[in-house]
């Protein structure tokens, strides 16, 4: 849900509503009822909020239910919301029906080649598994090979990924808390 995807990065980014509100031009009062439903923010709103969050905009769409008893239980392989362009090198799926809860899980698929050149450092837990190819994975400064089956995890440590193999790596990727 868009309210709740909202809200999830704000509070994963340590943001008040008085310092979104500040970024975007709006009034704090219309943050939260965008964060509540009660609002709902136009195409562009919803560009300043990927902008301010480093997410891209397709995140805030597509993630229809057509079973609403299976609203935020069930994603279906064909209703998952992609992240992230094939230019990019890196195609990532949301597996969990939205950011609400305390860690995201995404499909994460790496062209060969592609590779993150600069660390990351996120306050979060992570956690993958490899479900084919070849991924290297540097933790800390020490890089990892590793293939079909293997799994990693670290918190809070720089890290930087690429796909040294020739077919496309998947690995299934959790995050706590969601950063999307």
């Amino acid at each position: 849900m868009l309210a709740g995807d909202i809200r999830a990065l704000r509070k994963a980014r340590g943001l008040t509503l008085s310092e979104i509100a500040l970024r975007l031009g709006r009034s704090v009062g219309w943050v939260s009822q965008v964060e509540r439903g009660l609002s709902v923010p136009t195409l562009g709103d919803l560009r300043a909020f990927a902008d301010l969050f480093a997410v891209p905009v397709s995140l805030f769409f597509g993630h229809e239910v057509a079973n609403e008893a299976e609203r935020g239980a069930i994603v279906r392989a064909g209703r998952r919301r992609s992240l992230g362009t094939s230019e990019s090198g890196l195609v990532e799926e949301l597996l969990s029906p939205d950011l609400g809860g305390s860690f995201e899980l995404l499909r994460s698929v790496f062209a060969p080649g592609a590779e993150l050149t600069e660390p990351a450092n996120r306050p979060t837990e992570e956690a993958g598994y490899v479900v084919s190819g070849h991924f290297d994975i540097e933790i800390a400064g020490t890089w990892h090979r590793l293939s079909e089956g293997d799994s990693f995890r670290f918190s809070g440590k720089p890290f930087r990924w690429r796909n040294p193999g020739a077919e496309p790596a998947v690995v299934i990727w959790v995050v706590s808390p969601p950063v999307y």
